[in-house]
């Protein structure tokens, strides 16, 4: 192995190394501990064989870095993928061109420092690895010199024919590369030495291949003696490398073998022209710059000239004898003229082919396009840092640089130049004014590559009046629009937006992102930020996004997010969070913000909830806020709730906040519904009655179910497993066509399947539940989902498992910011950490869950009498049990009142009060009988310890 800095990893010890050789070869997977121990000792293990073994993985771990090497049931592995042999065939299978092929052999061979696995090459673990790879790597060896004997670059295999005289693949490189040097006697003898050798040896004759290339050699077939000629071209040489375009060539080099005419399409600066020339080296080829051209001029007379061939011969007849690959650039200001020009050409000179560069396809029967992209992340920052060679540590400013600039490489080789003035950050901030920043780049480009403005400039002149309307008017847009939102927002009589958005699309100025719900058409974001100058400019603006606003706002008030439409709904607001947080800026905000609240609290957004309400509401007052009367202050009463009901789902239960005027809201469905999400946000179980009534008297179903999942909850908190049984079933009848209602009913049932100990069913519930959630990505339910799954593993005394759902709640909670799931995964966690033994762990988790009036108190206080008795604290785990006691009969809990008097006969056993603790397990025992909730395996523990003291007590000394 080696480090980071090229330097070889010290592994001490023959043991220890072949322990490294035999994970390794195993590529990742788990080596089991009987397989290694047979692999390092064979027939003669040492007298503990495990032991040996794990002091060679602790040596091993030592030496390479102990997270590297992973206990797995039932072994061992190695998790690195940093392995020369994985590199190695990632060189050796990647495609490309002979020269690109050279390169990358080259490389892979380059990753060999010697036999493979020399130390154990006849060990029986390894011989069979080690075959496979030394054929590999001969193989590549021979590939390398088949490829650069077809560039007509020097060949010599002699060492490797002397150590594998009788591969004939091999042979036959050695045989042409002599001959081609000149030195044909030398050829024949490597011919005869094989055949002898093969005869002598095997019994057998050469391949008819080589028996073949023999006889050419001795007719001196001047075929064989050819080699691959520099083509006649006109191509500039490449100045600086070509990143990130490796894939890219390789589509364009396949398309330009079995297509004559190849069209390179994209935006301004996407690197059509760099793409085109290196796609064409290698080839006999000829450059034809068309950007100085215009609608007068003579396209075919230029073509000629730029060919240098006579005027007084039709261009057609001049070429048809001609094999050759013609480079036409910048088509796109002449398009009409360069297809019918490319038409002409094909039809005549059948030996032609074409490479054209052009914002927009030509048009030309039988034309393949390829629209070239703009880089993606990681090699968009390859090209920056190279032209700019910013120093390495600034990857985060770099990054955001490069999506700032859409990975278009025009833009960011503009950036390089400027890093020096200003450095990555500085960059950075002044993105916004963009175009004054990036005026100034390499002399040596044609002028509409020399700043950012002058090259989409170079794409707005050639548009036609209605096309800039469009254009300019879906820069309103952010982040892409569907073809709905571009009609309504860029609407105007007489401008069919379809036609022109289609047009647009084709000048490569508007990209088409094909998503899983509908199509969007997306402006680049320089693109964007010139054409809102132009529809400032224009004098649109105002007007334009208030469209957009309106448009947004009503978009999001027919979103069916409690039916069946919600997934498909929720992911098409998804999709449209970029144009949505930009709507709230408009007049229509406290609307657009309302008829979010529910979005936000399916996907668990509390604080974009939060803030995107105050900002709505500090803003309403404004001139032009949409609204008057009683409508404005309706729409302000329901911002208000919304704002109320998040603050308390994230633990703020006091304040201002709350005092909501719900009477303003004249809507009575609406009004209930307001105040039923703040009753599920407080956990006001209290309100559930009232609210019931008030949704039956509305006739809304919907309403309804959901206040019945209040009552189930209600139902839970009592041990009343009737009415949870009844009123969660409802409840799932109401909202079978909703997805979170579903999840929730199933919820409550799940619990009851819980509370009767009916654990299989209540795990495979809420397994599904998790499932469903996280298909829709309902993360605060998913959170939910992870905790019940804990709560029940607690119950059955799968504690590790318990543990790590605990955590994965926790961890999904914390992101989420829900104060109840919060609590949930801490219990989970508390409990699992008791019950495994880690009494500190439990009571850290525990103590932040303490809070007056919760009505999780109980199973807390519970909890923490049992770590205090664990250590033997009798008085602290009495006090503990007993207020917990107290506050379960102040709540009507019959199964926590149950588990304090559990609680409290621990304490009393070892305080020595064995008949007093007696007696509270029997009202404990009666009290499960009579509600019907039996004590869980993982209780059963607790009770069997409390038991066991009273029994050895009871025993005659």
């Amino acid at each position: 192995m080696w480090t980071d800095d090229g330097e070889p990893v010290s592994v001490p010890g023959l043991k220890v190394r072949a322990l490294l050789a035999d994970l390794l070869l195993s590529h990742g997977r788990v080596v089991s501990v009987d397989r290694l121990i047979d692999d390092l000792w064979g027939q003669e293990p040492p007298s503990n064989p495990t032991a040996s073994l794990q002091v060679r993985v602790s040596q091993l771990r030592k030496a390479i870095g102990a997270e590297l090497v992973v206990s797995r049931a039932p072994g061992y592995l190695v998790r690195t993928d940093a392995i020369d042999v994985v590199a190695f065939h990632e060189l050796v299978n990647t495609p490309g061109d002979a020269q690109a092929r050279v390169r990358l052999l080259e490389e892979a061979l380059g990753l060999w420092r010697g036999p493979a696995l020399a130390d154990f090459a006849d060990e029986e673990f390894a011989r069979a690895a080690v075959a496979r790879l030394e054929e590999q790597r001969l193989a590549c060896a021979e590939e390398l010199a088949e490829a650069r004997l077809e560039l007509g670059m020097p060949v010599d295999v002699a060492e490797l024919v002397d150590a594998h005289p009788l591969r004939e693949r091999l042979r036959a490189v050695q045989v042409k590369a002599l001959y081609r040097a000149g030195r044909q006697s030398e050829a024949l003898d490597a011919y005869q030495d094989l055949r002898d050798r093969l005869a002598d040896e095997l019994g057998l004759d050469p391949s008819p291949e080589l028996a073949e290339l023999y006889q050419r050699i001795l007719r001196q077939d001047p075929a064989l003696s050819a080699t691959r000629a520099a083509p006649v071209s006109n191509l500039p040489a490449a100045l600086v490398e070509l990143i990130g375009r490796d894939e890219a060539l390789t589509e364009i080099g396949a398309l330009l073998e079995g297509n004559r005419l190849v069209t390179l399409t994209g935006s301004g600066g996407v690197g059509k022209t760099t793409l085109a020339l290196e796609a064409a080296r290698g080839r006999p080829a000829w450059l034809v710059e068309l950007a100085g051209a215009d609608a007068r001029t003579d396209l075919a007379a230029h073509l000629a000239a730029s060919l240098g061939l006579r005027d007084d011969v039709p261009l057609v007849e001049a070429l048809r004898e001609r094999s050759m690959l013609i480079v036409l650039d910048n088509c796109e200001h002449v398009i009409d003229q360069a297809a019918q020009l490319a038409g002409r050409l094909l039809r005549g000179a059948p030996g032609l082919s074409l490479l054209a560069t052009s914002r927009e396809p030509l048009g030309v029967p039988g034309e393949a396009v390829w629209s070239v992209p703009p880089l993606d992340l990681a090699d968009a920052m390859r090209l920056f840092r190279a032209r700019s060679k910013v120093a390495d540590g600034q990857d985060d400013g770099v990054a955001l640089l490069c999506r700032r600039l859409d990975g278009i490489p025009l833009a960011l080789e503009l950036a390089a130049t400027r890093v020096r003035a200003l450095g990555v950050d500085g960059l950075v901030d002044r993105l916004d004014d963009r175009f004054r920043l990036l005026q100034t780049g390499h002399r040596g480009a044609p002028p509409r590559q020399q700043t950012l403005t002058a090259m989409i400039a170079w794409s707005w002149d050639l548009l036609s009046d209605d096309e800039r309307v469009v254009l300019r008017r879906l820069a309103a847009h952010a982040d892409g629009c569907t073809l709905e939102a571009a009609e309504s927002v860029c609407a105007e009589p007489g401008l069919d937006v379809l036609d022109l958005l289609v047009r647009l699309v084709d000048r490569s100025l508007v990209t088409v992102v094909h998503g899983p719900g509908a199509t969007r058409y997306r402006l680049l974001e320089s693109v964007a930020a010139f054409c809102a100058e132009r529809l400032r400019e224009a004098g649109e603006e105002s007007e334009v996004r208030r469209r957009h606003a309106a448009y947004y706002a009503e978009l999001a008030e027919r979103a069916d997010l409690h039916g069946l439409g919600q997934a498909e709904w929720l992911k098409r607001l998804d999709s449209e969070a970029a144009n949505l947080r930009a709507a709230q800026r408009g007049p229509y905000a406290l609307r657009l913000v309302n008829a979010l609240g529910w979005y936000w609290y399916l996907r668990g957004r509390l604080v974009e909830a939060r803030r995107a309400l105050a900002a709505a509401l500090e803003a309403e007052g404004a001139e032009g806020a949409e609204g008057a009367g009683a409508s404005r202050a309706g729409e302000r009463a329901k911002a208000l709730a919304w704002q109320s009901a998040f603050a308390a789902a994230q633990g703020e239960r006091k304040g201002a906040a709350h005092a909501v005027p719900y009477e303003d809201i004249a809507d009575p469905g609406e009004r209930a519904r307001a105040e039923w999400f703040h009753a599920i946000a407080t956990n006001d179980l209290d309100r559930a009655p009232e609210l019931l009534e008030r949704f039956r008297a509305v006739g809304d179903r919907w309403g309804e179910g959901a206040t019945l999942i209040l009552s189930a909850m209600a139902a839970h908190m009592r041990a009343d497993l009737a009415e949870l049984e009844s009123t969660a079933t409802r409840a799932a009848e109401l909202l079978r066509d909703d997805p979170w209602g579903s999840l929730r009913a199933a919820e409550w049932l799940g619990a009851l399947a819980e509370m009767t100990g009916d654990y299989e069913r209540a795990m495979l519930a809420n397994t599904e539940a998790l499932r469903l959630a996280e298909e829709l990505g309902l993360w605060p339910d998913a959170a939910d989902r992870l905790c019940w799954l804990g709560w029940i593993a607690t119950q059955r005394g799968e504690h590790e498992q318990a543990f790590e759902l605990g955590q994965r709640a926790l961890d999904l909670a914390t992101e989420q910011g829900f104060r109840t799931t919060l609590v949930f995964a801490r219990t989970v966690l508390g409990y699992a950490a008791r019950r495994s033994g880690r009494l500190d762990l439990a009571e850290r988790h525990l103590r932040l869950l303490l809070e007056p009036g919760a009505v999780h108190n109980t199973m807390i206080l519970i909890e923490l009498g049992y770590i205090a008795e664990l250590r033997g604290q009798a008085a602290t785990a009495m006090e503990l049990h007993r207020q917990a006691l107290e506050e379960a009969k102040a709540m009507d809990a019959p199964g926590d009142i149950a588990g304090a008097l559990e609680g409290l006969a621990g304490a009393h056993a070892l305080d020595g009060s064995f008949e007093e603790a007696a007696r509270l397990l029997d009202e404990a025992a009666s009290m499960r009988l009579t509600c019907g909730m039996p004590a869980s395996p993982a209780l059963e523990e607790d009770l069997a310890r409390i038991r066991d003291a009273i029994y050895r007590a009871q025993e005659p000394s």
